[in-house]
């Protein structure tokens, strides 16, 4: 169980930095063949690391991180050796996982021999090295790299599939992949971000909420009583208050300014909307909602503490009350660990470069500001509420909230592997259920054994709880099918609901695009093309606050074809897809990939949501509408193509 919470901690820990090296890319590979014969020969997969990395071996236990693997798209008509490393892996026991794991750590060749067992049957190796890389400080996520090499000219079928000719189309149909020139204009030019006073607001309500929690709120009376003894001068003691209050937010402002300067906007909106992620983070909020609620406390292990404190005692000045914050930040990471990883993921996918660092600017203020405040007015200190009962309310609160939130990041990764498990009225009566048993915990109805008992609710518990139980009532009606648009960038979308009393509200789409086009074709209609993401939060505000309004829904249904391509859909292709992209040759796995490719390689675009009308032939009619929830603006928009489709 220990394993299990180090890692769920370590995970949040890394949340911001496992693209780092996807980035700066510290592990590399290169690969080669070499024929003995027409039928036999090696494959060589060189790999190259910097300084301080290493990747996994190939047999790991389970709980630990991704072994490397080499994975052959050819399953007939040839026989793969095992491969062979040139330097024996170092196998060790592994801190951070607790587990005995092998890596390599230096620059490695692995050897396959194959041998063509039948001529007939193949014509080229493909496929594509998996692996995982970590130094002391951070993992990369798994990565893939393909390969692919021709061995017989004898065979003309190819195992993979070209854009072009896919399901029998000629050169002519073929076009409408082909790149095109987005007319200009100036509606909604730009992709839309969240405005910084939101993320801002958000971040300093996240860190208040920090502030109310067990692990920050004690540490106010003691940590301003410190200052205040440790200096005669009054003038002096608050002096070092502040400077202790501004170390806080530098701290926590330099983790957002690390995180914009390397990452930047698109890469982290790109994390917060993988699949994989939504799911750790699942299971990582699902962890804390569960210690919130008293099952057990999770701790960064304390000799990361005690190592700060020391050097708090052992430096003077500046220095010394800055290493006096950071071991505040550790100490109480346990409770703000959760708000500050929810509060990234909304900043990542708000689409502005500066987001997180607007957010922890905001979260950074609102928990140092006390100490500040109650030094320079320490009178103050009396009327501090005293530690009590009340603060493990507010934890178990907030256990209820993460548990709630946990769903969010479930339901994208089940709709991206198409799981089925968590359909809109299931998710829905989830949140009825905790929202409710929220409400009740805060009349007293519902005790935890570390709970004091509720001798009288008072006026603030009372109408939380109000709030609590009038919005798991107002949630009911989604088990039919009433939209719930302001909850519409939460819960998933309309079309998995199994049992609507509203159909209405739905409209005929397609989900592949050559379909879709074809269908356009046949029946003289422009097409409007919607690249969304099952993971995509501001596409599902798009769908609930504009694609669901009987305005949107009639100009659509009566003079469109509608194509929403999923850009994160994990369902494998009937066969991979070859394409080449800026000078590489690309191979395309997954329905999500298709749609991804297609949207830069046309469009030169990668964000979503994000759409544009297209006339017959595949060419723009329109510039493309980014996310922006104003009506008008997007049904005028709609009503200018169509007017450019009777035109053109």
């Amino acid at each position: 169980m220990r394993r299990i919470f180090t890692s769920a901690v370590l995970l949040l820990a890394t949340f911001c930095t496992a693209l780092y090296a996807q980035m700066v890319d510290p592990i590399q590979w290169s690969h080669s063949i070499e024929k003995s014969s027409d039928t036999e020969g090696k494959l060589l997969f060189s790999a190259t690391m910097e300084k301080g990395w290493h990747f996994y071996g190939m047999q790991l236990p389970d709980g630990g991180p991704n072994p490397t693997e080499f994975v052959f798209d050819q399953k007939e008509g040839i026989e793969f050796g095992e491969p062979t490393p040139s330097v024996k892996a170092t196998v060790a026991m592994d801190e951070v996982f607790g587990l005995e794991l092998s890596w390599w750590e230096s620059d490695v060749t692995f050897t396959v021999s194959y041998k063509v067992t039948d001529e007939t049957k193949v014509n080229k190796i493909s496929g594509y090295v998996s692996f995982q890389g970590c130094n002391d400080e951070m993992c990369i996520a798994p990565t893939k790299v393909s390969f692919s090499y021709k061995i017989n000219d004898n065979v003309v079928e190819d195992d993979t599939e070209e854009i072009a000719t896919e399901e029998g189309e000629n050169s002519a149909e073929a076009d409408i992949w082909a790149p095109v020139e987005i007319p200009e204009g100036d509606a909604n030019s730009e992709v839309s971000s969240q405005p910084w006073w939101y993320i801002f607001l958000l971040g300093f309500g996240g860190g208040f909420i920090a502030l109310l929690t067990p692990c920050v709120w004690p540490l106010i009376p003691m940590t301003v009583s410190f200052f205040l003894k440790k200096n005669s001068d009054k003038s002096k003691s608050i002096r070092e208050a502040m400077i202790y209050g501004a170390s806080i937010i530098v701290i926590y402002l330099l983790l957002g300014l690390t995180i914009t300067a390397v990452f930047g906007a698109s890469k982290l909106n790109d994390l917060a909307t993988n699949a994989v992620f939504n799911l750790a983070f699942f299971l990582l909020l699902l962890v804390f909602a569960i210690s919130f609620f008293g099952a057990f406390d999770i701790k960064l292990p304390s000799k990361w503490s005690t190592s700060i404190d020391n050097r708090a005692e052992s430096t003077t000045g500046i220095l010394s009350i800055f290493f006096m914050a950071f071991t505040l930040a550790l100490v109480s990471f346990s409770c703000t660990g959760p708000i500050i990883g929810t509060l990234l993921v909304e900043a990542a996918s708000s689409g502005d470069i500066v987001g997180p660092a607007v957010g922890m600017a905001g979260f950074a203020i609102a928990l140092a500001l006390p100490f500040t405040l109650f030094a320079i007015f320490p009178s103050w200190l009396k009327e501090m509420p005293k530690s009590g009962g009340w603060l493990n309310s507010v934890k178990v609160v907030l256990g209820f909230l993460e548990l709630a939130l946990a769903l969010k990041f479930l339901s994208v990764a089940d709709l991206a592997y198409g799981w089925g498990i968590l359909d809109r009225e299931v998710f829905i009566c989830l949140w009825v259920v905790i929202f409710a048993m929220l409400g009740f915990y805060l009349l007293g109805k519902i005790r935890f054994s570390h709970d004091s008992p509720v001798e009288s609710v008072s006026i603030l518990r009372f109408f939380l709880s109000l709030i609590s139980l009038s919005f798991a009532i107002y949630l009911i009606p989604g088990l039919w099918g009433a939209p719930l648009k302001s909850v519409s960038a939460f819960v998933p979308p309309l079309y998995t609901q199994d049992f609507n009393l509203y159909e209405d509200n739905n409209f005929k789409q397609f989900d592949d695009y050559d379909q879709g086009m074809a269908y356009a074709e046949e029946n003289g209609l422009p097409v409007l093309i919607d690249f969304s993401g099952y993971g995509c939060v501001n596409c599902r505000k798009m769908e609930g606050a504009v694609f669901d309004t009987p305005e949107v829904k009639k100009i659509i249904s009566e003079n469109f074809v509608l194509i929403t391509l999923m850009v994160d859909d994990k369902k494998e292709l009937a066969k991979p897809i070859d394409v080449e992209e800026n000078g590489k040759e690309v191979r395309l796995y997954t329905v999500g990939d298709k749609w991804s490719y297609l949207q830069r390689h046309k469009f030169a675009a990668n964000s979503q949501p994000y759409y544009i009308i297209l006339d017959n032939e595949g060419k723009a009619l329109s510039i493309p509408f980014y996310y922006e929830e104003n009506l008008p603006k997007f049904t005028d928009w709609l009503n200018k193509g169509i007017d450019s489709y009777i035109n053109n």
